[in-house]
Protein backbone atom coordinates (compact mmCIF):
# COMPACT_ATOMS: atom_id res chain seq x y z
CA UNK A 1 0.00 0.00 0.00
CA UNK A 2 1.60 3.23 -1.04
CA UNK A 3 1.89 6.31 0.66
CA UNK A 4 -0.78 8.64 -0.36
CA UNK A 5 1.43 11.47 -0.28
CA UNK A 6 3.38 10.54 -3.45
CA UNK A 7 0.43 9.50 -5.50
CA UNK A 8 1.30 6.90 -8.85
CA UNK A 9 0.90 8.36 -11.55
CA UNK A 10 -2.21 6.55 -12.66
CA UNK A 11 -4.24 7.33 -9.55
CA UNK A 12 -6.08 10.49 -10.70
CA UNK A 13 -9.39 11.93 -10.61
CA UNK A 14 -11.39 10.49 -13.57
CA UNK A 15 -14.62 12.64 -13.65
CA UNK A 16 -16.83 14.39 -11.89
CA UNK A 17 -20.12 12.39 -11.16
CA UNK A 18 -23.92 13.82 -10.01
CA UNK A 19 -27.41 12.63 -9.70
CA UNK A 20 -28.25 12.85 -12.68
CA UNK A 21 -24.88 10.72 -14.20
CA UNK A 22 -24.16 8.52 -12.11
CA UNK A 23 -21.33 5.77 -11.91
CA UNK A 24 -21.86 2.38 -13.84
CA UNK A 25 -20.13 -0.97 -14.14
CA UNK A 26 -22.12 -2.81 -17.14
CA UNK A 27 -24.76 -0.87 -17.59
CA UNK A 28 -25.62 -1.12 -13.95
CA UNK A 29 -24.83 2.16 -11.59
CA UNK A 30 -22.38 1.94 -9.52
CA UNK A 31 -20.69 3.36 -5.94
CA UNK A 32 -17.57 4.45 -8.01
CA UNK A 33 -15.75 7.40 -6.42
CA UNK A 34 -13.72 10.66 -9.04
CA UNK A 35 -10.66 8.53 -8.73
CA UNK A 36 -12.00 5.17 -9.76
CA UNK A 37 -11.93 3.65 -6.44
CA UNK A 38 -15.20 1.55 -5.88
CA UNK A 39 -16.83 1.59 -2.92
CA UNK A 40 -18.19 -1.85 -1.62
CA UNK A 41 -17.95 -1.28 2.11
CA UNK A 42 -20.42 0.81 4.43
CA UNK A 43 -20.39 1.53 8.34
CA UNK A 44 -23.74 1.67 9.32
CA UNK A 45 -23.92 3.61 13.20
CA UNK A 46 -26.96 2.06 14.92
CA UNK A 47 -26.39 4.51 18.06
CA UNK A 48 -24.07 7.31 19.12
CA UNK A 49 -24.19 6.19 22.98
CA UNK A 50 -22.07 4.33 24.37
CA UNK A 51 -21.31 3.20 28.33
CA UNK A 52 -17.38 3.45 28.10
CA UNK A 53 -15.82 6.98 27.85
CA UNK A 54 -12.89 6.19 26.22
CA UNK A 55 -9.81 8.89 26.05
CA UNK A 56 -9.52 8.79 22.12
CA UNK A 57 -13.16 8.60 21.53
CA UNK A 58 -14.83 11.09 23.81
CA UNK A 59 -15.00 13.12 26.55
CA UNK A 60 -15.28 11.65 30.56
CA UNK A 61 -18.05 13.47 30.94
CA UNK A 62 -21.13 16.10 29.32
CA UNK A 63 -21.84 13.99 25.89
CA UNK A 64 -24.97 15.41 24.16
CA UNK A 65 -26.85 12.46 23.02
CA UNK A 66 -28.77 12.60 19.98
CA UNK A 67 -32.45 12.91 20.57
CA UNK A 68 -33.96 9.45 19.83
CA UNK A 69 -36.11 10.72 17.27
CA UNK A 70 -33.19 11.72 14.54
CA UNK A 71 -31.76 8.14 15.13
CA UNK A 72 -32.68 6.17 11.96
CA UNK A 73 -35.47 3.59 12.71
CA UNK A 74 -34.47 -0.02 11.75
CA UNK A 75 -36.99 -0.22 8.69
CA UNK A 76 -34.89 3.23 7.25
CA UNK A 77 -31.50 1.63 7.76
CA UNK A 78 -32.52 -1.45 6.15
CA UNK A 79 -33.76 0.48 3.12
CA UNK A 80 -30.66 2.39 3.05
CA UNK A 81 -28.66 -0.90 3.18
CA UNK A 82 -30.50 -2.40 0.45
CA UNK A 83 -30.24 0.34 -1.88
CA UNK A 84 -26.22 0.44 -0.80
CA UNK A 85 -26.09 -3.31 -2.37
CA UNK A 86 -27.93 -2.63 -5.36
CA UNK A 87 -25.16 0.11 -5.88
CA UNK A 88 -21.94 -2.27 -5.17
CA UNK A 89 -22.13 -3.02 -1.55
CA UNK A 90 -20.78 -5.98 -0.18
CA UNK A 91 -20.08 -5.61 3.35
CA UNK A 92 -21.74 -4.08 6.01
CA UNK A 93 -20.42 -3.32 9.69
CA UNK A 94 -23.04 -1.99 12.28
CA UNK A 95 -20.88 0.70 15.05
CA UNK A 96 -21.91 3.27 17.20
CA UNK A 97 -21.17 4.76 19.89
CA UNK A 98 -21.76 1.18 20.96
CA UNK A 99 -24.14 -0.70 18.78
CA UNK A 100 -25.28 -3.49 21.29
CA UNK A 101 -26.69 -0.79 23.56
CA UNK A 102 -29.45 -0.44 20.78
CA UNK A 103 -32.42 -2.16 21.98
CA UNK A 104 -33.02 -5.45 19.98
CA UNK A 105 -29.94 -4.89 18.36
CA UNK A 106 -30.39 -8.97 16.70
CA UNK A 107 -33.63 -8.01 14.83
CA UNK A 108 -31.50 -5.37 12.72
CA UNK A 109 -29.16 -7.91 12.30
CA UNK A 110 -31.42 -10.80 11.16
CA UNK A 111 -32.67 -8.17 8.72
CA UNK A 112 -29.64 -7.37 7.14
CA UNK A 113 -28.47 -10.72 6.76
CA UNK A 114 -31.12 -11.64 4.14
CA UNK A 115 -29.32 -9.04 1.83
CA UNK A 116 -27.29 -10.57 -0.94
CA UNK A 117 -24.08 -9.65 1.14
CA UNK A 118 -20.55 -10.67 1.24
CA UNK A 119 -19.45 -10.13 5.10
CA UNK A 120 -22.37 -8.66 7.64
CA UNK A 121 -20.02 -7.48 11.20
CA UNK A 122 -20.18 -5.94 13.88
CA UNK A 123 -18.16 -3.56 16.29
CA UNK A 124 -18.42 -3.68 19.61
CA UNK A 125 -16.42 -2.96 22.91
CA UNK A 126 -17.65 -6.60 23.86
CA UNK A 127 -19.24 -5.63 27.75
CA UNK A 128 -22.44 -7.08 26.60
CA UNK A 129 -21.46 -10.23 24.54
CA UNK A 130 -22.01 -12.67 27.36
CA UNK A 131 -25.62 -12.68 26.63
CA UNK A 132 -25.97 -11.32 23.11
CA UNK A 133 -22.70 -13.91 21.31
CA UNK A 134 -25.83 -16.44 20.94
CA UNK A 135 -28.82 -14.12 20.01
CA UNK A 136 -25.99 -12.46 17.20
CA UNK A 137 -25.22 -15.79 15.86
CA UNK A 138 -28.54 -16.93 15.58
CA UNK A 139 -29.52 -13.79 13.66
CA UNK A 140 -27.15 -14.32 11.01
CA UNK A 141 -23.64 -12.05 12.29
CA UNK A 142 -20.83 -13.30 10.19
CA UNK A 143 -17.80 -11.78 11.75
CA UNK A 144 -17.12 -9.29 15.01
CA UNK A 145 -14.22 -6.67 15.99
CA UNK A 146 -13.59 -6.23 19.73
CA UNK A 147 -12.16 -2.99 21.01
CA UNK A 148 -9.64 -4.00 23.80
CA UNK A 149 -6.58 -2.03 24.27
CA UNK A 150 -4.98 -4.04 27.72
CA UNK A 151 -5.55 -7.04 29.65
CA UNK A 152 -4.81 -5.50 32.82
CA UNK A 153 -7.21 -4.16 34.72
CA UNK A 154 -6.02 -0.91 36.18
CA UNK A 155 -5.17 -0.03 32.53
CA UNK A 156 -7.78 -0.41 31.40
CA UNK A 157 -9.85 1.99 33.64
CA UNK A 158 -7.87 4.41 32.97
CA UNK A 159 -8.22 3.87 29.11
CA UNK A 160 -12.09 3.54 29.43
CA UNK A 161 -12.93 5.33 32.48
CA UNK A 162 -15.13 2.32 33.36
CA UNK A 163 -14.68 -1.23 35.21
CA UNK A 164 -14.94 -4.09 32.91
CA UNK A 165 -12.41 -5.72 31.71
CA UNK A 166 -13.59 -9.27 32.94
CA UNK A 167 -16.80 -8.62 31.15
CA UNK A 168 -15.10 -8.50 27.87
CA UNK A 169 -13.11 -11.07 28.53
CA UNK A 170 -16.14 -13.23 29.26
CA UNK A 171 -17.56 -12.39 26.14
CA UNK A 172 -14.68 -13.41 24.00
CA UNK A 173 -15.08 -16.74 25.41
CA UNK A 174 -18.39 -16.68 25.04
CA UNK A 175 -17.83 -15.81 20.74
CA UNK A 176 -15.71 -18.77 20.65
CA UNK A 177 -18.82 -21.17 21.57
CA UNK A 178 -20.78 -19.77 18.11
CA UNK A 179 -18.09 -20.95 15.27
CA UNK A 180 -20.06 -19.55 12.99
CA UNK A 181 -19.08 -15.68 13.82
CA UNK A 182 -15.46 -15.89 12.81
CA UNK A 183 -12.43 -14.67 12.90
CA UNK A 184 -12.95 -12.90 15.94
CA UNK A 185 -10.87 -9.65 15.57
CA UNK A 186 -9.56 -7.73 18.88
CA UNK A 187 -8.63 -3.72 18.02
CA UNK A 188 -6.40 -2.58 19.88
CA UNK A 189 -5.45 1.31 20.00
CA UNK A 190 -1.89 2.13 20.18
CA UNK A 191 -0.83 4.76 21.66
CA UNK A 192 3.41 5.66 22.80
CA UNK A 193 4.11 5.22 26.68
CA UNK A 194 0.61 3.26 26.80
CA UNK A 195 0.40 -0.05 25.05
CA UNK A 196 4.32 -0.79 24.58
CA UNK A 197 3.63 -2.69 28.06
CA UNK A 198 0.86 -4.67 26.39
CA UNK A 199 1.75 -5.77 22.79
CA UNK A 200 3.43 -8.62 24.72
CA UNK A 201 0.43 -10.05 26.36
CA UNK A 202 -1.67 -9.30 23.30
CA UNK A 203 0.77 -11.60 20.99
CA UNK A 204 0.95 -14.27 23.43
CA UNK A 205 -3.07 -14.22 23.41
CA UNK A 206 -3.29 -14.31 19.70
CA UNK A 207 -0.68 -17.58 19.76
CA UNK A 208 -2.62 -19.63 21.98
CA UNK A 209 -6.21 -18.21 20.77
CA UNK A 210 -7.82 -18.39 16.93
CA UNK A 211 -8.23 -14.34 17.45
CA UNK A 212 -7.14 -12.02 14.80
CA UNK A 213 -5.09 -9.45 17.28
CA UNK A 214 -4.88 -5.59 15.10
CA UNK A 215 -3.53 -2.92 16.23
CA UNK A 216 -4.63 0.42 15.05
CA UNK A 217 -2.43 3.84 15.18
CA UNK A 218 -3.40 6.30 17.73
CA UNK A 219 -5.66 8.49 15.01
CA UNK A 220 -6.85 12.64 15.61
CA UNK A 221 -10.24 11.47 16.37
CA UNK A 222 -10.22 12.07 20.18
CA UNK A 223 -13.45 14.14 21.08
CA UNK A 224 -10.99 16.86 23.14
CA UNK A 225 -9.07 17.13 20.34
CA UNK A 226 -5.76 16.34 22.06
CA UNK A 227 -4.22 14.36 20.01
CA UNK A 228 -0.37 14.55 18.81
CA UNK A 229 1.91 12.63 16.47
CA UNK A 230 4.41 11.68 19.43
CA UNK A 231 1.45 9.74 21.16
CA UNK A 232 1.33 7.68 17.84
CA UNK A 233 3.11 4.12 18.48
CA UNK A 234 3.84 2.92 14.81
CA UNK A 235 2.89 -0.18 13.50
CA UNK A 236 6.38 -1.51 12.57
CA UNK A 237 7.41 -0.41 15.70
CA UNK A 238 5.13 -2.85 17.60
CA UNK A 239 5.80 -5.47 14.82
CA UNK A 240 9.48 -5.07 16.19
CA UNK A 241 8.69 -5.60 19.89
CA UNK A 242 6.38 -8.87 19.13
CA UNK A 243 9.56 -10.19 16.98
CA UNK A 244 11.92 -9.10 19.77
CA UNK A 245 10.08 -11.70 21.98
CA UNK A 246 9.18 -14.40 19.41
CA UNK A 247 9.98 -15.41 15.76
CA UNK A 248 9.69 -13.63 12.95
CA UNK A 249 6.19 -12.72 12.00
CA UNK A 250 4.60 -14.97 8.70
CA UNK A 251 2.78 -12.84 6.23
CA UNK A 252 -0.78 -13.43 5.10
CA UNK A 253 -1.87 -12.27 1.88
CA UNK A 254 -4.80 -9.69 2.28
CA UNK A 255 -7.44 -8.33 -0.09
CA UNK A 256 -6.35 -4.85 -1.88
CA UNK A 257 -8.36 -3.28 -0.14
CA UNK A 258 -8.23 -4.15 3.63
CA UNK A 259 -6.65 -1.96 6.29
CA UNK A 260 -4.86 -4.20 8.22
CA UNK A 261 -1.07 -5.67 7.39
CA UNK A 262 -1.42 -9.29 8.51
CA UNK A 263 0.70 -11.78 10.03
CA UNK A 264 0.59 -15.66 11.85
CA UNK A 265 2.97 -16.93 14.22
CA UNK A 266 5.02 -19.99 13.03
CA UNK A 267 3.74 -21.75 16.36
CA UNK A 268 0.50 -20.03 16.99
CA UNK A 269 -3.12 -20.14 16.26
CA UNK A 270 -4.02 -16.80 15.64
CA UNK A 271 -3.34 -13.54 14.06
CA UNK A 272 -2.03 -10.14 14.26
CA UNK A 273 -2.72 -7.35 12.38
CA UNK A 274 -1.18 -3.75 11.91
CA UNK A 275 -3.84 -0.51 10.81
CA UNK A 276 -1.47 2.06 10.15
CA UNK A 277 -3.26 5.08 9.00
CA UNK A 278 -0.72 8.17 10.34
CA UNK A 279 2.61 5.79 9.47
CA UNK A 280 1.61 3.93 6.04
CA UNK A 281 -1.65 5.42 4.86
CA UNK A 282 -3.88 3.08 2.64
CA UNK A 283 -6.34 5.78 1.39
CA UNK A 284 -5.67 4.77 -2.12
CA UNK A 285 -7.60 1.79 -2.09
CA UNK A 286 -10.16 2.92 0.47
CA UNK A 287 -13.41 1.68 -0.53
CA UNK A 288 -15.66 2.33 2.95
CA UNK A 289 -18.11 5.11 3.28
CA UNK A 290 -20.57 5.74 6.77
CA UNK A 291 -23.54 6.16 7.54
CA UNK A 292 -24.10 8.11 11.20
CA UNK A 293 -26.98 7.27 13.43
CA UNK A 294 -28.79 10.47 12.48
CA UNK A 295 -28.33 9.57 8.95
CA UNK A 296 -25.68 11.33 7.32
CA UNK A 297 -23.30 10.07 4.67
CA UNK A 298 -19.36 10.10 5.42
CA UNK A 299 -16.70 9.51 3.11
CA UNK A 300 -14.24 9.67 4.54
CA UNK A 301 -13.82 9.33 8.97
CA UNK A 302 -11.88 12.36 8.67
CA UNK A 303 -14.75 14.51 6.56
CA UNK A 304 -16.08 17.97 7.07
CA UNK A 305 -18.98 17.26 4.98
CA UNK A 306 -21.87 15.16 5.18
CA UNK A 307 -24.70 13.86 3.30
CA UNK A 308 -28.06 14.16 4.31
CA UNK A 309 -30.44 11.31 4.00
CA UNK A 310 -32.69 11.21 6.98
CA UNK A 311 -34.48 13.99 5.85
CA UNK A 312 -35.41 13.08 2.29
CA UNK A 313 -36.11 9.31 3.97
CA UNK A 314 -38.66 11.05 5.91
CA UNK A 315 -40.32 12.88 3.10
CA UNK A 316 -40.91 10.39 0.23
CA UNK A 317 -38.00 10.00 -1.11
CA UNK A 318 -38.03 7.31 -4.04
CA UNK A 319 -35.11 4.56 -3.38
CA UNK A 320 -33.80 6.29 -7.26
CA UNK A 321 -33.58 9.44 -5.12
CA UNK A 322 -31.69 7.82 -2.43
CA UNK A 323 -29.29 6.06 -4.70
CA UNK A 324 -29.01 9.50 -6.25
CA UNK A 325 -27.58 11.07 -3.27
CA UNK A 326 -25.27 8.00 -2.30
CA UNK A 327 -23.97 8.12 -5.75
CA UNK A 328 -23.42 12.18 -5.65
CA UNK A 329 -21.52 11.47 -1.91
CA UNK A 330 -19.41 9.39 -3.32
CA UNK A 331 -18.56 11.27 -6.14
CA UNK A 332 -17.11 13.53 -4.00
CA UNK A 333 -14.86 11.03 -1.52
CA UNK A 334 -11.97 12.61 -0.37
CA UNK A 335 -8.68 11.50 -1.86
CA UNK A 336 -7.12 11.51 1.18
CA UNK A 337 -6.64 12.27 4.74
CA UNK A 338 -4.32 14.73 5.18
CA UNK A 339 -3.13 13.83 8.48
CA UNK A 340 0.66 13.82 7.29
CA UNK A 341 -0.01 16.81 5.59
CA UNK A 342 0.71 19.58 8.57
CA UNK A 343 -1.53 22.90 7.86
CA UNK A 344 -3.26 21.23 4.88
CA UNK A 345 -5.09 19.01 7.40
CA UNK A 346 -8.45 19.65 8.84
CA UNK A 347 -10.05 17.57 11.87
CA UNK A 348 -12.77 15.47 11.44
CA UNK A 349 -16.62 17.53 12.00
CA UNK A 350 -17.49 14.97 14.82
CA UNK A 351 -15.88 12.78 17.27
CA UNK A 352 -14.96 8.71 16.50
CA UNK A 353 -18.02 7.82 18.94
CA UNK A 354 -20.44 10.17 16.73
CA UNK A 355 -19.03 8.96 13.62
CA UNK A 356 -19.43 5.13 14.06
CA UNK A 357 -16.01 3.01 13.45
Amino acid sequence: MSLLIDQPASFVRVSTLSAHSPATLNGTRRLIDAYGRHISDLRISVTDRCNFRCVYCMPEEGMQWLDRDTILSFDEIERLARIGVELGIEEVRLTGGEPTLRPDLPELVARLSRLPLRSLSLTTNGFLLRRLARPLAEAGLKRINVSLDTLQHDRFHQIARRHGLDEVLGGLEELERYPSISPIKINVVAMRDFTEAEVVAFARLARRKPYVIRFIEFMPLDADGNWQRERVLSGPEIKAIIERDFMPLVPVAAEPSSTSRRFTFPDGLGEVGFINPVSQPFCGTCNRIRLTADGQVRTCLFSIDEWDLRSPLRTGASDAQLAGILLEAVSHKELKHKINEGEAFQRASRSMSQIGG
